[in-house]
C-alpha cells in the first residue's frame, strides 16, 4: 500500500483560508471605523487562530494554516503591501458567475519591490509560534502571476515583460524571508492560470502568456532551499460559494504542468466546470505531487465517500497513485466575506477530507 506522505503536500491536504468568526469579523468592523486598535484586532485574531489550529489538528490533518484571519482578501492584501503598490477602491468588483465582488484592488505608485517589513512576515511567525511541533505550518500568497493584469499596472511599467523581472526580484527576496522565519511550506495561489485557460485568447496569446507565467514561478524558485516546499493551487474563483471561471486545464496543461517546477499542483476537480482528468498527463511521472480538489468547499454537504475514491482511481489513469493527494477544490473564505455554510460543516469538511485520504492510501 502506498505510504501517508510525510513531506508536504500531505495526502490529505487544505488550500488554506477558512471561514472568519463572528468575533473577528465584529472586531474587524470595529477597527475599520476607529473603535479599536490595531493591536486590539491583532488580539481578536491570535485568539481565533489558536482554535482554528487545534481544530485543524482534531479533523486529523498534518498541515495547519492561519485561515487567512490576518487578511480581508487572498490576494489584495498581500499585493498590497508590496513595495511600489497600494490598494484602492475602483469603480466597480470583480464580475462572477452570479454577482460582482465588493469593488477593491491594488495598483502601482511606483516600480513594485520587496518590502522587507510585509506584515505577512510577523503573521507566520506568530503562526509558527502558536503550532510548534504539533503539525506543518502552510503559509498562503498569491502567485506572482497574480501581478499580471492591466489594472495592476497603473502606467507604472510598459508591459508585462517589463513588468516581469521586478516581480521575480520581489518574490525571491519575499520566499527568502518566510524561509529565513522558519516557513517550509508555500502555496502560491493563481488565478491568471485559470485566465489562461478560459479566456477567449488566441492561440498565440495562450502560448505566450501560458510561458511567462512559468518562466517568472520557476525564476522565483531558483536557488530554492531543498527543504521548503512551493505549490501552485490553480484557482477559478471563490467568492461567497461564487465562481468565475469554468473550463478545463487543456490548454495550459502542456506548458504549466509540464514545465513549472512547483512540489506540487492544487487542481480544482469538484464539478463539471474543471473538465476531465486527462490533462494530467502532462505531469511528469515521479514529478509534482496533483492534489486533487474533489471536495467542494463552497458547499456543507458532505460528498459519498466511495464516489472521491472512484474519482482518485479515474485520476490514476493519468498520475500514478502515489503522486496523488485530496483537499477542498478552494479555501473556505478567500474574502472575509466567507463561502455559504457554517463553520461545523468547514471542520467535517476537512475531516472527511483526512478520513478519506486514510483509507485510499493508509
Amino acid at each position: 500500500m502506498t505510504k501517508t506522505l510525510v513531506k508536504a503536500p500531505f495526502r490529505a491536504d487544505q488550500v488554506g483560508s477558512l471561514l472568519r468568526p463572528e468575533n473577528l469579523k465584529k472586531a474587524r468592523n470595529e477597527y475599520k471605523v476607529g473603535n479599536i486598535t490595531a493591536e486590539q484586532l491583532r488580539e481578536v485574531e491570535l485568539q481565533e487562530i489558536k482554535r482554528a489550529v487545534d481544530k485543524q489538528i482534531e479533523a486529523g490533518l498534518q498541515v495547519v494554516t492561519e485561515g487567512e484571519f490576518g487578511r480581508d482578501w487572498w490576494h489584495s492584501t498581500f499585493m498590497e503591501h508590496l513595495s511600489g503598490a497600494e490598494g484602492y477602491i475602483p469603480e466597480q468588483g470583480y464580475s462572477f458567475s452570479k454577482q460582482e465582488t465588493e469593488p477593491y484592488g491594488v495598483r502601482l505608485v511606483d516600480k513594485v519591490a520587496y518590502n522587507p517589513n510585509h506584515p505577512f512576515f510577523q503573521q507566520a511567525k506568530d503562526l509558527l509560534d502558536i503550532v510548534g511541533d504539533r503539525a506543518v505550518v502552510k503559509f498562503t500568497i498569491p502567485s506572482p502571476n497574480q501581478l499580471f493584469h492591466p489594472d495592476i499596472i497603473n502606467g507604472q511599467y510598459k508591459d508585462f515583460d517589463e513588468f516581469a523581472p521586478d516581480i521575480i526580484a520581489a518574490y525571491k527576496e519575499t520566499l527568502k524571508e518566510f524561509y529565513r522565519i522558519g516557513v517550509r511550506y508555500i502555496q502560491l495561489d493563481d488565478v491568471y492560470l485559470a485566465v489562461i485557460a478560459t479566456a477567449p485568447f488566441t492561440t498565440e496569446e495562450k502560448k505566450y502568456r501560458a510561458e511567462l507565467a512559468v518562466n517568472v514561478v520557476n525564476s522565483i524558485l531558483e536557488g530554492k532551499p531543498e527543504d521548503l516546499t512551493v505549490t501552485t493551487h490553480v484557482c477559478r474563483g471563490n467568492y461567497r460559494s461564487d465562481y468565475s471561471f469554468a473550463g478545463g486545464y487543456d490548454d495550459i496543461a502542456p506548458i504549466i504542468f509540464a514545465n513549472e517546477k512547483v512540489d506540487g499542483f492544487f487542481l480544482e476537480y469538484d464539478d463539471e466546470r474543471s473538465g476531465s482528468f486527462e490533462p494530467l498527463k502532462h505531469i511528469p511521472v515521479g514529478g509534482p505531487k496533483v492534489v486533487l480538489g474533489v471536495v467542494t468547499s463552497k458547499t456543507g454537504k458532505l460528498e459519498d465517500k466511495e464516489a472521491i475514491k472512484a474519482r482518485v482511481q479515474e485520476a490514476s489513469k493519468y498520475v500514478p497513485l502515489e503522486q496523488l493527494c485530496i483537499s477542498p477544490q478552494c479555501g473556505f473564505a478567500s474574502t472575509h466575506h466567507g463561502n455559504i455554510l457554517t463553520e461545523d460543516e468547514q471542520w467535517a469538511k476537512l475531516k472527511f477530507v483526512a478520513d478519506v485520504a486514510k483509507e485510499i492510501w493508509g
